[in-house]
């Protein structure tokens, strides 16, 4: 059977690019092997690869689809991000969106097309998948593929990561999500109650929840302190401020303002958190993942009632970093979710080498039970 990899653009070609995801997810379901996926919107993979997002104004694409005998059966994107190459002063190159049928040879002439687009800009290596910047969904699941994702997350099945690693890509960075269970269990241990009370005694910091009637100006407070608190991670790269307002706009309309706080310390702020409820606990029910009427009038039935959400943003002023906020933080945090009665919460993701998070979670009895990984291929 011929195997033919086709770049496409345009408005339908953009259509069939997003299509494939379907088209994987039958053919894993006939085979019964297609796991808690949901299926996400298929305008927000449009904007998320359409060149009129701000994001392509510092980068550029190309997508391409895999067909056996005309039908689709995998797809991915190459992408140059000169972002992140002028910041970190390298030569990275990025494939993203990647899906395919459980065969090797699909995944194989994929990456093979997707490396040959990034040589020809001169790019040295092939990063992914990242789709399409660390800002955005990153990473494949290679563990917790029994769970299903949460909003802004990716999904896959567990054969991606060896077809990946079969053609010469290895890991070089692992991403991990929490889950902060419902019920009693939400309540920080009682030392740590104690420990946050004194850290807010002898640091002033005081807590706000976020304004959403003025969203832009909080935005703007926020950028500026998510640069700050993540310069100097892996692979971050600062995004602009017309990329990140145009997510934040997205977000609006699941943001949950209640749970969503800033912490404040001698009139300025010092940090922040954004929860958002997750929207696919909605999207499950919707398979096609296209707006109809009745598929608008659901979201705006039943979001209102999902109580479980994911931790997006998180962030401290560089000079607040060690002074032990993460147990006030946490407090503050499980307060608000008892009085909004919330069933939990995702927080993802987190650099499996960002001990200033992870040993205190660890320490409130809270282990990883999702993670993805990046792979990287020398060109």
């Amino acid at each position: 059977m011929t195997l033919e990899i086709r770049q496409v653009d345009g408005r339908r070609g953009m259509a069939r690019f997003i299509d494939v995801a379907w088209r994987v997810n039958d053919e894993n379901a006939q085979r019964g092997a297609s796991g808690p996926w949901v299926p996400p919107l298929r305008m927000a993979i449009r904007d998320a690869i359409s060149p009129k997002n701000p994001f392509y104004r510092h980068a550029d694409r190309a997508l391409f689809v895999a067909e056996r005998n005309g039908v689709p059966v995998g797809r991915v994107a190459a992408i140059e991000n000169r972002g992140h190459n002028r910041h970190h002063d390298d030569r990275v190159g990025f494939f993203g969106f990647f899906e395919t049928v459980d065969d090797a040879e699909v995944a194989s002439r994929l990456l093979d097309q997707s490396e040959a687009w990034l040589r020809d800009r001169s790019l040295d290596r092939a990063r992914g998948p990242i789709s399409p910047s660390m800002n955005h969904e990153s990473g494949l699941l290679v563990e917790g593929s029994e769970h299903p994702a949460a909003i802004m997350t990716p999904w896959n099945p567990p054969y991606y990561g060896p077809l990946v690693e079969a053609t010469g890509y290895v890991g070089v960075r692992d991403l991990l999500g929490y889950d902060i269970p419902e019920g009693d269990t939400l309540a920080v241990p009682d030392r740590v109650r104690r420990l946050a009370e004194r850290t807010m005694q002898t640091t002033g910091v005081t807590f706000r929840t976020l304004d959403v009637a003025v969203l832009e100006q909080e935005a703007r407070n926020v950028l500026d302190l998510y640069c700050q608190a993540w310069d100097g991670n892996w692979g971050f790269t600062p995004p602009s401020w017309d990329d990140f307002w145009h997510t934040a706009k997205d977000l609006k309309s699941v943001l949950l303002p209640e749970f969503s706080f800033v912490a404040e310390a001698e009139g300025a702020t010092v940090g922040f958190m954004m929860v958002v409820r997750d929207i696919n606990r909605v999207l499950r029910h919707v398979p096609s993942g296209r707006l109809w009427p009745g598929t608008v009038l659901r979201l705006l039935r039943d979001l209102p009632k999902v109580k479980r959400g994911r931790i997006v943003l998180m962030g401290l002023r560089t000079e607040y970093r060690h002074r032990g906020l993460f147990p006030l933080f946490a407090y503050e945090a499980a307060r608000r979710a008892k009085e909004v009665g919330f069933e939990g919460a995702e927080a993802s993701w987190i650099l499996d080498d960002n001990k200033a998070l992870t040993t205190p979670m660890a320490a409130m009895g809270m282990h990883p039970y999702k993670r993805w990984r990046i792979y990287e291929k020398k060109l």
